[in-house]
C-alpha cells in the first residue's frame, strides 16, 4: 500500500511539474520548435562535431550561426520589406476602385456561376460614387485590417524565430546528454514499447518538418517561375514571402493575388489573368498534393491520418500543432495495434 510519505511524495513532484509548466509555458512553441528543428538537422550537427574534433560547444555556435544565415536573415529582410509592400498592395486596390471602368471586362462576363453578379457589381460601383463607397467600406478597410494583422504576424514570428535559434544551441549542445535521459525515462515508463513510441514519434516529426519545407520550396520555386515569366514586380520577394508564408493555407493566395493585382492596374491584364490561374490551379496544388505525399511517405502514415493530424494539429495547439497532430496519431495507431 501507498503511504503518506509517498503520497506527499507524489504530490510534490506533481505540484512542480506543475509550477515548471506554467514558467514555461510562454515559451513553450519555441522551445517544441527548437527541438524539433534539431531532431530534424541533427545529422548534419553530428558531422560537424567530428570534423570539429567532438567539441559540443564549437559545433553547436556552428549550427546555430547556419540557422541564423537560413532562418533569420531571410525572415528579417521578407518582415523589413512586408509592410511597404502590403501598403503598396492596398493603395494599388484602392486607385483601382476609385478608378473604374464603366464597364467590366469582356473575361468578366465569362466567368461561370458568378460572372453576370460580378459584372452588375462592377457597373454599378463605377457608375455610382455612393455605390462605389459602399463597396469600399465592405470590402477595402477588412482586408487593410487583415493585412496589417497579417504584417504583425510575420514580426511576432520573427522574434520567436530568434528564441528558436538561441534556444537550438542548448540542444545541440546538450542533445546527446538530453537524448540519453529521455531514452533511460522511456524504457523506465514503457520498456520495449516506450522505445518504440519514442523512435516512431521521431520519424513522424522528421516526416512533418519533411514535408512542410519541402512543400515550402517547392511551392517558392514553381512561384518565382511564374513571376519571372508574368514580369511581377520583385520576384525573388514574392518568391520568399511565398516560401515563408507556404505553412498557412491562404498565405500563398495573398502572395500570387497580391502579383495579379500589381499586373492588372498596370495594364498587364494579360499577364495578370496568368497569375491568377497559374497561382490557383500551380502554386496551391503543390501544397495540396506535395506535402500529404512527403509526410505520409516518410513517416508510413496514411495519407488520411495526415491531413487529419495537420489540420486538427494546427486548430487544437497552433503552429506546433502540425508536428503534434501526426505524432500523437502515429503513436496511438502504435498503442493500438
Amino acid at each position: 500500500m501507498i503511504n503518506t510519505n509517498q503520497i506527499a511524495r507524489i504530490a510534490l513532484i506533481a505540484l512542480l511539474i506543475i509550477g515548471c509548466a506554467i514558467v514555461l509555458r510562454p515559451f513553450m512553441a519555441a522551445l517544441l520548435f527548437a527541438a524539433i528543428i534539431c531532431l530534424f538537422t541533427w545529422p548534419l550537427y553530428h558531422r560537424i562535431w567530428l570534423r570539429l574534433g567532438r567539441r559540443d560547444t564549437l559545433a553547436a555556435m556552428l549550427m546555430t550561426l547556419l540557422l541564423l544565415v537560413a532562418l533569420i536573415l531571410p525572415m528579417a529582410y521578407l518582415t523589413a520589406n512586408l509592410a511597404d509592400s502590403a501598403a503598396k498592395m492596398f493603395d494599388e486596390l484602392g486607385y483601382a476602385l476609385q478608378n473604374l471602368q464603366p464597364h467590366a471586362p469582356v473575361w468578366m462576363h465569362s466567368l461561370p456561376v458568378i460572372g453576370s453578379q460580378v459584372s452588375a457589381s462592377w457597373e454599378r460601383a463605377a457608375a455610382s460614387h455612393e455605390e462605389l463607397m459602399k463597396l469600399l467600406s465592405q470590402y477595402y478597410e477588412p482586408m487593410r485590417k487583415f493585412s496589417l494583422q497579417a504584417v504583425q504576424l510575420v514580426i511576432t514570428g520573427f522574434l520567436q524565430l530568434l528564441l528558436v535559434v538561441f534556444a537550438a544551441f542548448f540542444f545541440y549542445r546538450d542533445g546527446a546528454r538530453l537524448a540519453k535521459g529521455l531514452i533511460a525515462i522511456v524504457r523506465r515508463l514503457g520498456g520495449e514499447l516506450g522505445e518504440e513510441m519514442l523512435k516512431l514519434s521521431c520519424n513522424t516529426v522528421k516526416g512533418v518538418l519533411l514535408g512542410i519545407f519541402g512543400t515550402a520550396l517547392a511551392q517558392a520555386v514553381v512561384a518565382l517561375a511564374g513571376f519571372l515569366v508574368a514580369g511581377a514586380p520583385m520576384p525573388y520577394l514574392l518568391a520568399l514571402m511565398t516560401f515563408f508564408l507556404s505553412i498557412l493555407p491562404i498565405g500563398p493566395p495573398l502572395v500570387w493575388g497580391g502579383a495579379a493585382l500589381w499586373l492588372y492596374n498596370h495594364g498587364n491584364q494579360g499577364w495578370a489573368i496568368f497569375i491568377a490561374l497559374y497561382g490557383f490551379f500551380v502554386i496551391s496544388t503543390v501544397d495540396n498534393v506535395v506535402k500529404p505525399i512527403l509526410i505520409s511517405h516518410s513517416s508510413h502514415l496514411p495519407l488520411l491520418l495526415v491531413l487529419l493530424g495537420v489540420l486538427g494539429g494546427a486548430i487544437a495547439f497552433g503552429f506546433v500543432g502540425i508536428f503534434l497532430g501526426p505524432t500523437l496519431l502515429a503513436v496511438g495507431i502504435t498503442l493500438i495495434t
